[in-house]
């Protein structure tokens, strides 16, 4: 996750407009939630949230005690300069989501946007952030994840697929499906200098039968779903996040 990840997904992850609506959607659900404080100033923690574009977004429309989270130092750097330079109350902070170190029950809101969990291989591995974020949640906060649509996900995967990025890069990635475990190879192509990466990471795949065990076994409950959520089959194949489901849950 560095200036390669920025071009060649900037599609999504450098789409302001994208961006914009699904903050409009994380607004409605943080005004949504019976806060004890002012909801715009209700302590945030956005969980492997790369540049922070939803954060700084929020910060735009008023909210404040926002603290993003990620392992990339490169993205990390990225949205303080953006949010030095408009002057936003955002922190960004380097640090792995299954151990974080800050204090329990410090915040009252927990994001993870746009299919950033289940990253690991080994299941227990992304059991961890779930449990780091229990732990982060006070009593009665709120937890969304942003998942890939499972179903969909399996019904249209393509073993192939690629775009080009400008007139110099061509993105290419291999897909292959392994029990619930999307393989990607993705080969980034300049027709200046040849291939400059050659990489494979995998998504894993959560039906919903199978979060809700995973949020229950780390403390969750009133665990609820939406689908269909950033719906985008008609403009493009964007792997794993063409359409995505939204989990809700709660500490009690």
């Amino acid at each position: 996750f560095d200036e390669l990840y920025l071009l060649t997904d900037a599609r999504s992850v450098c789409n302001d407009e994208i961006t914009k609506q699904e903050v409009n959607f994380l607004e409605k659900f943080i005004g949504s939630q019976k806060l004890k404080s002012s909801k715009k100033m209700s302590p945030i923690l956005d969980m492997c949230g790369g540049q922070g574009r939803h954060s700084l977004e929020l910060a735009r429309r008023g909210f404040g005690r926002i603290t993003v989270l990620d392992y990339s130092h490169y993205l990390l750097n990225v949205g303080k300069k953006k949010a030095g330079n408009e002057k936003l109350n955002t922190s960004f902070v380097q640090g792995d989501a299954r151990n974080i170190g800050f204090l329990s029950e410090s915040f009252f809101i927990i994001i993870i946007m746009a299919s950033s969990f289940g990253y690991f291989v080994q299941e227990k591995e992304n059991e961890k952030i779930l449990r780091e974020a229990y732990r982060l949640l006070k009593p009665s906060g709120n937890f969304l994840l942003d998942l890939p649509d499972r179903e969909y996900v399996l019904q249209n995967v393509k073993p192939l697929s690629n775009h080009r990025v400008n007139e110099d890069i061509m993105v290419i990635r291999q897909r292959e499906l392994e029990q619930d475990i999307i393989y990607c190879r993705e080969r980034v192509i300049s027709e200046k200098k040849g291939c400059i990466r050659d990489k494979t990471y995998c998504t894993r795949l959560y039906s919903p039968e199978k979060i809700i065990h995973l949020l229950q076994e780390a403390g969750f409950s009133s665990i609820s779903f939406r689908t269909n959520f950033m719906n985008r089959e008609k403009e493009n194949d964007f792997g794993c996040i063409t359409n995505r489901m939204i989990v809700y849950a709660k500490k009690i």
